[in-house]
């Protein structure tokens, strides 16, 4: 091939290609010219190859040209590209009736769970009054969970009717004490946590028991700590969950985490104290268990008694909502009926 003739194939094709990639109606016939151009066999491909049949100054001069109408090429090509796929998007536009004015579906959007709900609202109390989120493993040792509360051997809680063992010793933690006695191991007092999570009973399920639900713990340690301090964190406490005028009382109970212990009760929220058939006619409400933490629990994680001194207290997150959203079976919470969790998510 001689100079003259390779230049003249190359000005035939700048004349033919811009007409070829202009005249092509759709994507297909597209390909089909890019294909006849800058194909493995293509026009232009083919006269790139040429280059080698001409002299080195002949290439030098020649070979910039060719490379440069197939970059234009390539460009007119993509344009077109772009321009056939727009005018199909259009058309398909067109034959199709569509309001943009017409507002969305309802996306029906997810609610938080009542239980999330009121374990957000209790933690956020709690953490105002200085109480730190601690968490803990669902599966305990014997240990944390019974021993270094100081529950004895005897203790029908440990009984397999109540607990759940499983086949290496280990069980699944029947509250969430076992928290506290893993935060007191590694932190030196004074602390003040606060442990929510699910625990497990091994109990028959009702309108009021579950054999998995959740608690939460308060545990604060410190010099001079005493029952008025217990009392007055669990009054603001209460305050925070069911209103100002909320009034609780403290009845001597038995723990063996605890001592002196009590049990907490509220005011009847539904009669005010008059007495009703949900307080079974005394006015108060039973509420949670907590007292002044036992010495030797405290002993037992290398605490001096002589300086130091807590309270502890725990309570059901279900019951706190069930009191709250008026909900009189605490199964309802995890039959998954979306009608009640609309009612009452949040």
């Amino acid at each position: 091939m001689t100079r003259e003739s390779w230049e003249q194939r190359l000005r035939g094709l700048e004349d033919s290609a811009v007409a070829s990639v202009s005249g092509a109606t759709d994507l297909e016939s597209l390909e089909a010219v890019r294909v006849d151009l800058l194909g493995r066999k293509g026009r232009l491909t083919g006269l790139l190859k040429g280059l080698k049949d001409l002299t080195i100054d002949d290439r030098k001069t020649l070979g910039p040209q060719a490379n440069r109408l197939r970059d234009e090429v390539a460009r007119l090509i993509e344009d077109r590209r772009t321009s056939l796929e727009r005018a199909a998007i259009d058309a398909e536009l067109a034959s199709v009736s569509l309001d943009a004015s017409l507002p969305p579906r309802d996306l029906g959007l997810g609610r938080r769970h009542p239980i999330t709900k009121t374990i957000e609202d209790m933690a956020g109390i709690l953490s105002r009054l200085g109480f730190a989120w601690a968490d803990g493993p669902r599966v305990e040792s014997d240990r944390y969970n019974f021993t270094a509360l100081n529950i004895p051997e005897d203790h029908s809680a440990r009984d397999m009717q109540d607990t759940f063992y499983l086949e290496n010793g280990q069980l699944l933690r029947t509250h969430t004490s076992p928290v506290q006695i893993r935060y007191l191991e590694k932190h030196a007092p004074p602390v003040r946590i606060m442990a929510p999570g699910r625990v497990f009973r091994h109990e028959a399920e009702d309108a009021g028991h579950a054999a998995v639900f959740h608690q939460i713990e308060g545990l604060y340690v410190d010099r001079g700590v005493t029952m008025a301090d217990l009392k007055n964190t669990l009054s603001v406490f209460m305050k925070g969950l069911f209103g100002a005028q909320t009034k609780i009382r403290m009845r001597p109970s038995y723990f063996p985490f605890t001592e002196p212990s009590a049990e907490v009760d509220v005011q009847c929220l539904l009669c005010k104290g008059d007495g009703c058939s949900a307080c079974k006619q005394s006015g108060w409400m039973e509420m949670l268990g907590s007292g002044v933490v036992n010495p030797a629990v405290l002993k037992g994680v290398g605490l001096d008694t002589e300086i130091w001194s807590g309270f502890a207290f725990g309570v059901g997150v279900e019951r706190i909502a069930m009191l709250r959203l008026g909900i009189p079976d605490i199964r309802m919470f995890y039959e998954n009926d979306l009608r009640f969790l609309r009612q009452v998510g949040a």
